[in-house]
């Protein structure tokens, strides 16, 4: 499905969208209780792969459906947000294959059916379109279910499942204050909502030591067994491999397709993860899901497409979506990283909505970037105003200019570089939002 066709499930959700909250209301009672008018199909699941955390859950969950495709498994894959189409959020998984998006009828009749399971009772659109992921996963079998949670963990409408194959939670770091708390412990715990008593956790790499205490603390309180990145497993590049151990001995493995050097700590987690909620997958399986994972948006080179056109010839064009301080840090270092392998000047294109922190996103990148063009966000109501923007880029250091599409900035960096021997890198960021507009815009939309 492209962007511009129609879409009967967009309908349905737009309904939806019109009597619903949009945002977040943290609680389990009425995704509890729409639940039981279904049926229950969260007790019908396969087992269940839950993941949270601040930054890299998408790319865990993408890691682990690529290695169990790989090893021949259905995998069912729930993600949100969307960056174009809502089906995004729904993967099938198909037998000794990969799976598919959700088809346009399936969801629709899908949507239907939960909202009038629910009534007109006072609900969210997110809890609404989670009842829809479990009503999918247990009406079409598969081998395992990988879900991904909203918002925090503890509250989160994901969070009804009882008995998790493996919980594994990805680095936390300051983002949803105003829901999650304002210390990095604070969100650490509400993430930690997810383990259960008795069921294996997947602790991933956490640059804060503080956040990684209150996880191990849950998980022991608990009584679950408990991986520890950095203690229990971990990876590093050697020769131009991965390198994973734990203690059943070394792996010598691909590099992830995925690029940066974080995604090596994501990709273990992924590993170890697999491992830890029972599938005995074949190193040969982890070798081909390496090299031929996908995760739309992430660090995603655009290759051709409407938008190239606007920028200067011979550019390397970039998005990611990622959009606090932490995922500034680690998109600066993956941009580091292409500057040491191939030098060009580096440009930034950056929108973000009104509940994350600027600043701290922009400082990752002082001594980087040659100049930020910031850009309005259109596909949320809460998009910053480019002008605000880009004096928060300015407080931070970095040269700022607000302009009115990304088309326009990408006009911008082709005049200011025209007559540069070497073409320059943009980074197209800040919001997953904005990523989903570029991505639409350019008629790329993920599939």
């Amino acid at each position: 499905m492209t962007a511009t066709e129609v879409s009967e499930a967009a309908q349905e959700i737009e309904k939806l969208l019109a009597l619903h909250p949009k945002g977040f209301d943290l609680s389990l009672d009425r995704i509890t209780r729409l639940l039981a008018a279904l049926g229950n199909p969260h007790e019908r699941l396969p087992p269940v792969i839950h993941v949270a955390g601040t930054n890299g859950k998408g790319s865990v969950t993408a890691f682990c459906r690529a290695i169990l495709e790989a090893a021949g498994l259905s995998v069912h894959v729930h993600t949100s947000p969307h960056l174009v189409n809502w089906h995004e959020r729904y993967r099938l998984g198909v037998k000794g294959g990969k799976g598919a998006l959700v088809s346009d009828p399936v969801l629709a009749d899908a949507v239907r059916r939960v909202a009038e399971a629910n009534g007109g009772e006072k609900i969210t659109v997110f809890e609404i379109l989670t009842a829809v992921t479990f009503l999918l996963f247990a009406e079409h079998p598969a081998d395992v279910a990988i879900i991904e949670v909203g918002l925090g963990g503890r509250y989160d409408a994901t969070n009804v499942i009882a008995r998790p194959a493996v919980s594994v939670i990805m680095p936390i770091s300051l983002d949803h204050q105003a829901y999650l708390g304002d210390r990095v412990e604070l969100i650490a715990a509400e993430k930690a909502g997810i383990m259960k008593r008795g069921c294996p956790v997947v602790i991933g790499h956490q640059e804060e030591e503080s956040a990684r205490d209150v996880l191990i603390a849950t998980a022991e309180r608990l009584g679950c067994p408990i991986s520890v990145y950095g203690q229990d497993f971990m990876a590093h590049e050697e020769f131009g491999r991965l390198i994973f151990q734990d203690e059943n001995g070394l792996a010598d493995l691909p590099l992830p397709r995925l690029p940066g050097r974080h995604q090596y700590a994501n990709a273990a987690a992924a590993i170890r993860a697999v491992r830890a909620a029972g599938f005995d997958v074949p190193e040969a399986a982890i070798e081909k899901g390496l090299a031929g994972v996908e995760w739309p948006g992430r660090l995603q080179r655009l290759a051709g497409g409407r938008l190239s056109h606007f920028g200067p010839p011979g550019a390397e064009i970039w998005i990611d979506g990622g959009h606090n301080p932490g995922a500034g840090h680690v998109i600066a270092e993956a941009m580091a990283t292409f500057e040491e392998r191939d030098p060009r000047p580096l440009f930034l294109i950056i929108g973000m909505i009104n509940t994350k922190e600027p600043i701290g996103y922009f400082k990752a990148f002082l001594d980087l970037t040659e100049q930020v063009f910031t850009v309005p966000v259109h596909g949320s109501d809460a998009g910053l105003d480019p002008l605000a923007l880009a004096a928060d880029a300015a407080a931070a250091g970095l040269e700022a200019n607000a302009t009115s599409s990304v088309a326009e900035a990408l006009g911008q960096i082709a005049e200011l570089t025209d007559e540069d021997p070497v073409p320059p890198r943009v980074l197209i960021g800040g919001s997953l939002y904005l990523v989903g507009d570029v991505l639409a815009e350019n008629g790329t939309p993920p599939r």
